[in-house]
C-alpha cells in the first residue's frame, strides 16, 4: 500500500499545486510472482526467547560498568550485586517468577517493552518515540503480497524470521490514556477497514479505497479522488487538530477525552482511528538554497512535518503515515519492517462516491491545547551527509565488519569532541524469536574504550592501535551475537525489575541505584544502521534533551550518515550535530588511513 501511494508523489518534477503527479506519469502496476501463505506460517515454528543465567547477566552488567563509572560507585553496585545474587534471595526469587513467565508467554521480552516502556511513556510521540524513513527520490514499482498474507519469509543466516510485524503495519493505531496507551488492531478483525484516512491543508478526509466487488482502486482511480480531496481543502486557516497528537500523551488524553465529548469530534476521531493508514498530502518544501539543506528539509518533513508552519498540523502522529516518505510507531512495528512494505493493485469498475469530510468541532479549550502543541518540534537539529570516500565494499576487504567500524568512528568522533567516552547504544533484531521485535545492543565496551583513547596518542604505534580497533570489532561481534540470541544484560535486568512489579514486591536497591540509570536510561549516543538497498535513511526516536542520534546506512561504496539532536531550548544548544558529522567523516577517514599504512596479514 505505501509503494501504491509513494508512486503518486514521488516525482517532484511532475507535480501540480495539489501535490499530485500527472496522471500520464505514474508507473503502471507490474506483477511479481511469490509464494504464497507462508509468511505467517511459521509463527508458532519459532522458539521463544529463554531467560538467560542470574550469574552470567550480573558479571556482564558489572563488567559494562566499568567502562564508564568511577571506582567508588562501581564498588557500590558491586556490593549491591552480591546482595542480588545470595541464594535464595530476592534475585533468585525474581529470576524464578520471570523464568515462569517466560514459559507462559509467548515473548516476555516484547510484553515488556509494550507494557512497562513503549505505552506508558508520557513523552510525545514524534521526535520522542516514533520513527521516519526519508526515501530517495526514484520510480517504485509494485509488487504483490503485503495485503494478501503472501510475502516470503524472511531470513537471518538461516533462519526464519518472526512475520508477525507486517499484520501490525496498516489498520493500527495507538489511542492515548491516562496512563498507558492503547494500541488498536483491525488488520485481522471481523470486519476489517477499507478505507485510508487523507489530510490536506490541516484538513482530514475519509477515502474508501475498495470497490464493492473487493478489488482496490486503481492508480488512476486514486489520483482522481485525491484531486477531489484537495480541491474541496483549499482553505488553509483552520485549526490543525492533527498537531495535538504532538503533545505529551497525557496531554493529548485530556484533549482527546474533551474533543470525544462531541458526537461530531467522535465520529471524526473513530473514521481516523480505524483507518488502514493516514496520507498527508504536504504542498511544496520550503525554498532551500542547496542539495544539503534540501535533504535537512526533507528530513524534517518526513520526521515531525516541517514544524507547525509548515506541515506539522499536515500529520496524525498516532497513525502511520505514507508518501515519499513514511512516519510510523515503534509500538506496532520497527522500521526495518516498513522498507519491505509492498501491496497489491487489481482492476476496480465501480463509479467513485465523493471522499468524505470529516469535522471537528473546536472549543476555546481545544484552541488553546493546538496553540501549545505548535511549539514542541521546534526544537531538533539535524545535519545529513554523504560520506562518499569509501563504502562497505573497502571496509570488508579488510576483513572487517562495516558496521562495528562504523560504531567504533563514532564512538571515537565522540571522544575527539568531548574529551570523554560515551556510551552507545544499538539496535538489533530479535526476530528469530517468536513476536520477536528490536533489542538494544550496548557498543561501549572495555575494548571500544582502549581504541578510541589509544587513537590519537603519539606514543602510540599504528600496530598496536590496529591491534586496539581488531579487539574492539571482536569484542562488538561478540555482543552483538550474544544479543541477538536472546542473551541481554539489559531486558534480562529490566525484566527482573518488571517481575517485581508484578508480583507487589518492593523494587531491589540493585535497580533504584544511580548506576543502573546510568546504563540503561543515560546514553549520550544512540545509533541505528537500517540497511536499505534503495537508499533510505532513517529519521529516528530522539529519546530526549541532550544526547545524539545517528543514523547511518552503508552502501558498497558510499555512507548515508545522519547526525540529529533534541534540545531543551532553541536558544541554548547543547549538542552540535554538524560538528559530531564532521568529527565522524575525519574519524572514518583517519581509521581506514590507519589501516592502509600499517601492514597486517589478513
Amino acid at each position: 500500500m505505501t509503494n501504491l501511494l509513494c508512486q503518486m508523489s514521488n516525482r517532484v518534477d511532475m507535480v501540480n499545486p495539489c501535490g499530485l503527479m500527472k496522471l500520464c506519469h505514474l508507473v503502471k502496476p507490474v506483477s511479481v510472482t511469490l509464494v504464497a501463505g507462508r509468511n505467517l506460517s511459521q509463527l508458532k515454528t519459532l522458539p521463544k526467547p529463554t531467560v538467560p543465567p542470574l550469574k552470567q547477566t550480573c558479571e556482564l552488567y558489572l563488567s559494562f560498568l566499568e567502562t564508564f563509572l568511577q571506582p567508588e560507585e562501581l564498588n557500590h553496585t558491586k556490593k549491591l550485586v552480591e546482595e542480588f545474587l545470595i541464594p535464595g534471595g530476592v534475585g533468585e526469587t525474581l529470576q524464578k517468577g520471570l523464568e515462569r513467565r517466560a514459559c507462559n508467554t509467548e515473548n516476555w521480552i516484547t510484553d515488556d517493552y509494550l507494557k512497562h516502556e513503549c505505552l506508558v511513556r508520557q513523552t510525545p510521540v514524534v521526535v520522542n518515540l516514533n520513527f521516519g524513513i526519508l526515501c530517495p527520490r526514484k520510480d517504485i514499482r509494485d509488487k504483490q503480497g503485503q495485503i494478501s498474507d503472501t510475502l516470503p519469509v524472511e531470513y537471518m543466516k538461516g533462519k526464519p524470521l518472526c512475520m508477525k510485524q507486517y499484520e501490525q503495519v496498516f489498520s493500527s493505531c495507538r489511542t492515548p490514556g491516562a496512563k498507558r496507551d492503547s494500541l488498536l488492531l483491525l488488520a485481522k478483525s471481523s470486519n476489517p477497514p477499507k478505507h485510508i484516512t487523507v489530510v490536506h491543508n490541516g484538513q482530514f478526509f475519509l477515502l474508501d479505497i475498495y470497490n464493492s466487488d473487493g478489488t482496490l482502486l486503481t492508480v488512476d482511480q486514486l489520483c482522481v479522488q485525491l484531486e477531489r480531496i484537495c480541491n474541496s481543502s483549499l482553505q488553509t486557516s483552520v485549526d490543525p487538530v492533527g498537531i495535538l497528537t504532538t503533545q505529551r500523551r497525557d496531554v493529548w488524553n485530556k484533549s482527546y477525552i474533551s474533543l470525544m465529548q462531541d458526537e461530531t469530534n467522535k465520529e471524526s476521531l473513530s473514521a481516523i482511528e480505524s483507518s488502514i493508514l493516514t496520507l498527508c498530502l504536504d504542498g511544496p518544501m520550503p525554498p532551500v538554497s542547496d542539495e544539503r539543506m534540501h535533504r535537512k528539509a526533507a528530513f524534517f518533513q518526513m520526521f515531525h512535518g516541517g514544524g507547525s508552519q509548515w506541515y506539522s498540523g499536515n500529520r496524525w502522529f498516532d497513525k502511520e503515515d505514507g508518501a515519499r516518505g513514511i512516519h510510523g510507531a515503534h509500538t506496532v512495528a520497527d522500521g526495518a519492517v516498513f522498507l519491505e512494505t509492498p501491496h497489491v493493485i487489481q482492476t476496480p469498475s465501480d463509479p467513485l462516491p465523493m471522499p468524505q469530510k470529516l469535522h471537528f468541532n473546536i472549543t476555546p479549550e481545544i484552541k488553546q491545547d493546538i496553540e501549545e502543541a505548535k511549539q514542541i518540534v521546534q526544537n531538533v537539529d539535524v545535519e545529513i551527509t554523504v560520506f562518499d570516500h569509501f563504502g562497505k565494499n573497502a571496509i570488508k576487504a579488510r576483513k572487517m565488519s562495516p558496521d562495528a567500524f562504523v560504531q567504533m568512528a563514532i564512538q571515537l568522533a565522540y571522544y575527539r569532541v568531548y574529551q570523554q567516552c560515551c556510551v552507545t547504544v544499538e539496535p538489533a533484531s530479535l526476530c528469530t524469536f517468536r513476536l520477536g521485535r528490536l533489542t538494544l545492543i550496548r557498543p561501549t565496551s572495555s575494548a571500544s574504550v582502549a581504541f578510541v583513547k589509544a587513537f590519537d596518542d603519539a606514543n602510540k604505534q599504528n600496530l598496536e592501535k590496529v591491534d586496539l580497533l581488531e579487539k574492539a570489532l571482536k569484542e562488538h561481534k561478540k555482543r552483538t551475537e550474544m544479543v541477538m540470541s536472546g542473551q541481554n544484560l539489559a531486558e534480562h535486568l529490566i525484566g527482573l525489575m518488571c517481575q517485581a512489579f508484578e508480583d507487589n514486591m518492593c523494587v531491589p536497591d540493585i535497580f533504584t541505584d544511580t548506576s543502573f540509570n546510568k546504563a540503561f536510561y543515560f546514553v549520550q549516543v544512540t545509533t541505528s544502521q537500517l540497511s536499505s538497498k534503495t537508499g533510505c535513511l532513517t529519521c529516528n526516536t530522539l529519546d530526549r534533551p541532550g544526547i545524539y542520534d545517528v543514523g547511518y546506512s552503508i552502501m558498497d561504496n558510499h555512507i548515508d550518515c545522519r547526525v540529529s539532536s533534541l534540545e531543551a531550548s532553541n536558544t541554548f544548544k547543547e549538542k552540535d550535530p554538524a560538528r559530531l558529522s564532521r568529527a565522524l567523516e575525519d574519524a572514518l577517514l583517519d581509521m581506514m588511513t590507519l589501516l592502509e599504512e600499517t601492514p597486517r596479514q589478513l
